[in-house]
């Protein structure tokens, strides 16, 4: 007697990945910060190149990560705000170089709604959370670009965000406010800033 068994199977792997509410996408962008920044953001470019006078720009996206594995991409959360403390320590590392000018990948999350100002030195109200050690590469090669992950212990509800040049303190490059992206524990979300030197023509 003789026989032949076979077995056939497939094995695939999805990402689950979906967009953020459209109700969170229509609130946001309303929001007269987000309008303003986006605004000005695009008028920066023009006036960069028709002058030649260059601008510093930046830009939030945002990625929440549940605990099962989805993400939900919210896509672009705020533009805009290089701080004046950035400004001035740029001027500084001018006169006199330190190993902080490389260091600006740590990102911070918090609860304060407070709208951006480009005198901010510190998150609103940080969120408890311990700051990411982001990457650091570039979009292009007047982008700079740092991803951090920040993941949450506790329920709460995410509307601001820093960069910062240590894991504790010190100087703030941008501070990005945006509607609500509310978490759980063991929740993350995933920021991905981006740091634009347009250099004109």
């Amino acid at each position: 007697m003789q026989g032949t068994m076979t077995s056939h199977g497939r094995l695939g792997i999805r990402l689950l990945t979906r967009p953020a509410p459209i109700s969170w996408k229509i609130r946001n962008t309303l929001r007269w910060g987000f309008i303003w920044g986006w605004l000005t953001t695009q008028l920066a470019y023009a006036f960069s190149k028709i002058t030649g006078v260059p601008t510093l720009l930046g830009k939030l996206s945002i990625r929440l990560i549940k605990a099962n594995g989805e993400v939900i991409d919210y896509g672009v959360a705020s533009y805009r705000k290089v701080t004046t403390a950035f400004g001035t320590f740029m001027v500084d590392q001018m006169q006199t170089e330190t190993s902080e000018f490389g260091d600006f990948k740590y990102h911070d999350s918090g609860v304060g709604t407070t709208a951006e100002n480009a005198a901010d030195t510190a998150m609103e109200t940080t969120d408890g959370e311990s700051r990411a050690t982001g990457s650091q590469t570039e979009t292009s090669a007047l982008i700079y670009k740092s991803v951090g992950t920040i993941p949450y212990t506790t329920t709460k509800a995410i509307t601001e965000h820093g960069v910062f040049s240590s894991a504790a303190s010190t100087t703030l490059l941008d501070r990005s406010v945006f509607t609500a992206v509310n978490v759980v524990a063991t929740d993350s979300i995933a920021f991905t800033y981006e740091w634009t030197f347009v250099a004109g023509s």
